[in-house]
């Protein structure tokens, strides 16, 4: 419930900030306008998200069970590199994202239609919506109970809504570069206990041979199969008796994260003709 809680509410709110400032930018552009096409984006985005959702969770359904621990495995695998370049990607563009969007509306608005404003609330939504689907399928078979872990989806985009509407109505203000960095932090910490279950997963299913030798066994004082140990195990990749190829990329995925995280929030370096228009 916690991992399908903090992964709802951190997407949902980055989408709830994107529509904001859409919304807040347009208002004071051209007070006429109207901010019907964002809304009917915005929700045309969210629905085919909630669609590739269920569509994820039918699959797997439906599938052989070895199928279904592929897919799993290889979805774990997937949501783990998209998590690392999203977070790469929102740290470089966090300090000018404001910028950008309202650069888009007022392209929008010289065009003189809804549709450039509808098409932008919806790729702005419609990523998070499916990079939120993909991380929630993944993380979906580890959980204790598909009741509870569904609920705390919901619980999340519903914090993320009311968070973001807080926002936008003046309520309190929000510091995106620090919000978007310590949000990162937890989210690298989920996206490296995706990569042993992922591994795990695919080992039963036939697609990997050989993890090595299993390094401990703490099954007796931890068990990973129900209470504390799977919900440590859905949320941190926690294993009772992991095998050695499990703990080396789990390692090596949160050096890799690290790294590219700490190279992301470095300012590009100005090439020579950039360097001497801003001297001159």
């Amino acid at each position: 419930m916690v991992y399908a809680l903090l992964i709802t509410f951190r997407e949902g709110l980055e989408a709830a900030l994107i529509i904001g400032i859409v919304l807040s930018y347009l208002r004071r552009a051209d007070p006429r306008a109207s901010a019907r096409p964002v809304w009917l984006g915005a929700g045309l985005a969210g629905g085919l998200s909630l669609g590739a959702a269920v569509a994820l969770e039918v699959l797997a359904v439906e599938l052989p069970g070895r199928w279904q621990d592929a897919i799993e495995g290889f979805a774990m695998l997937l949501a783990a590199a998209v998590l690392t370049w999203m977070l790469a990607w929102m740290r470089r563009q966090s300090a000018t994202i404001g910028h950008e969007l309202r650069q888009r509306v007022d392209r929008a608005l010289d065009a003189g239609t809804g549709f450039a404003l509808g098409l932008l609330a919806f790729t702005a939504v419609g990523r998070e919506g499916l990079e939120t689907a993909l991380f929630l399928f993944g993380g979906s078979g580890r959980a204790e109970s598909a009741a509870l872990y569904w609920t705390g989806a919901f619980a999340g985009l519903a914090l993320a809504a009311a968070v973001g509407t807080a926002i936008y109505r003046g309520a309190k203000s929000l510091p995106l570069r620090a919000f978007f960095d310590v949000s990162a932090v937890a989210l690298v910490v989920l996206a490296a206990g995706m990569i042993p279950n992922a591994l795990k997963e695919l080992h039963e299913a036939g697609f990997i041979a050989a993890l090595g030798p299993r390094i401990w066994d703490t099954y007796t004082l931890l068990p990973d199969n129900y209470g504390p140990g799977r919900f440590l195990g859905t949320l941190l990749g926690y294993d009772a008796s992991p095998f050695a190829g499990q703990v080396i990329a789990y390692a090596a995925y949160l050096l890799i994260a690290v790294v590219v995280f700490i190279r992301a929030g470095r300012p590009a370096p100005r090439t020579p003709s950039t360097a001497g228009v801003t001297a001159a």
